[in-house]
């Protein structure tokens, strides 16, 4: 019996063990490898897999076309550039930026679905913060008349879900409303799965914006409800994915079924000026149901440094001021000025850096206030010759600029958009809201 088994012992001992090479990291502990001759069965069960894609999954179908221009041996770090060079890209930012205006309109608002959570006495300083900007972003959605029945909301980096889940309690029983909450990487204590009512449905997408075509959606394709886009701190290169994804591909595709876009919809019914009448008069009920693919767009903008030229959905705008990849590259990483300028030291600055190199941002709700924004360019190694408000004002030119080419984008697609300060920046450094609504008068024809 001992000699059967150590003759066992021996075998086992002679078995390979292995990585697995879909994920070499999602083994733990003494499991952290697999036998070689057992590989192809943990293949076919590996949760790092790949599955069979959704009908909603069209690879690339929202990124933007690669620049040929582009030349990546020139994009060095800004701490590498020279103080000319750094001062001729600061030339060209404020010529850019001439005209634009740097102070944007106050719309701090609450909503009362809120106003229970935000004076509960448990809550800590972040949870207030947070609470503070959801009770803004939901006053703006009000505001703009997008609170209502009939209507599918897309929360874009959806995170836990919170901010679709404040929009649902406010609308209470509103008839026919929908939820597509989309985040890329799986999110843990999700509060969209408490929702059960009967009148309002969600549904969570796992997908990158980048591949997301929200027409192939059944609830979407079938219900023909007009779309509500929001998000609460979407960062970067997200947003523009995001509102590619809303009036390019969802927007346009509904147009060429033959759908009417909201302009012409309007005029079929009553005129222009009949309807402005009704609702200057206050007969809003009277003024006839409008509908379009996309009813607007309510988004909380953040993280201009992790923009990326190839998605940028601004690069006409910014070819138009004589810029390209390379100073929009530089901008970017400018941007993270405006927040790092808050540091009183280079020390301060490489200690925070240090400790959040080590800390994953993908919860939306971890990152907003706007104190994360350290890049490899940031506080520690910004120029000697600007002072640190310089450096804070020419930050903020950087994201008002990259704005600014999302605000061209969104005009030139038929929206009305605008730019506002949605919340102090005590409660968030991150404080610009994005909004846009369809216009009445025909799109701009693209360049």
């Amino acid at each position: 019996m001992t000699l059967f088994g150590n003759q066992l012992d021996m075998e086992e001992n002679a078995r390979k063990r292995i990585l697995c090479p879909l994920d070499p990291k999602h083994f733990f502990f003494i499991f952290s490898t697999v036998y070689e001759d057992q590989l192809a069965k943990h293949l076919k069960k590996c949760n790092s897999r790949e599955k069979p894609k959704p009908d909603f999954f069209i690879q690339d179908i929202n990124a933007g076309l690669k620049d040929e221009t582009e030349i990546s041996e020139q994009l060095v770090p800004i701490s590498s550039l020279s103080e000319e060079q750094l001062e001729n890209l600061i030339k060209k930012l404020r010529k850019a930026s001439e005209g634009l205006n740097s102070t944007l309109k106050d719309q701090i608002m609450s909503h009362p679905a809120l106003h229970d959570a935000l004076h509960d006495p448990k809550n800590g300083d972040s949870a207030t913060k947070h609470l503070k900007q959801q009770a803004s972003i939901l006053g703006n959605i009000e505001k703009l008349k997008l609170l209502g029945p009939r209507r599918c909301f897309v929360e874009f980096g959806a995170g836990k879900g919170k901010l679709s889940h404040w929009v649902d309690i406010a609308l209470k029983d509103a008839e026919e409303v929908h939820f597509i909450l989309v985040e890329k990487v799986t999110t843990r204590f999700k509060v969209d799965g408490k929702h059960r009512k009967k009148n309002s449905v969600f549904e969570r997408l796992q997908i990158d914006i980048q591949h997301l075509c929200l027409n192939k959606i059944p609830l979407l394709s079938k219900e023909k409800l007009p779309v509500v886009g929001i998000g609460k701190h979407l960062c970067g290169v997200a947003t523009d994915l995001a509102l590619r994804c809303l009036v390019e591909t969802y927007a346009a595709s509904c147009e060429e079924r033959n759908e009417e876009p909201l302009a012409k919809r309007i005029k079929n019914d009553k005129t222009e000026k009949e309807i402005n009448t009704l609702a200057k008069e206050g007969n809003e009920k009277n003024v006839p149901e409008k509908w379009t693919p996309v009813a607007g767009i309510v988004i909380a903008l953040c993280c201009h440094h992790r923009c990326d030229w190839r998605h940028y959905v601004g690069k006409e705008y910014f070819r138009a001021l004589g810029l390209g990849a390379v100073e929009f590259h530089y901008f970017q990483r400018m941007s993270s000025w405006a927040t790092c300028g808050m540091r009183k030291t280079a020390l301060e600055a490489s200690d925070i850096s240090t400790k959040r190199k080590d800390k994953p941002n993908d919860d939306s709700e971890e990152h907003d206030d706007g104190r994360h924004g350290a890049t490899d360019d940031g506080a520690e190694s910004l120029p000697g010759f600007l002072t640190v408000e310089e450096k804070k004002k020419i930050g903020h030119l950087c994201k008002l600029l990259i704005d600014q080419g999302r605000i061209k984008y969104l005009q030139q697609k038929g929206f009305s958009p605008a730019l506002q300060y949605y919340t102090d920046p005590l409660v968030s450094l991150e404080n610009v809201l994005l909004t846009a609504l369809p216009s009445r008068s025909t799109p701009e024809t693209t360049a």
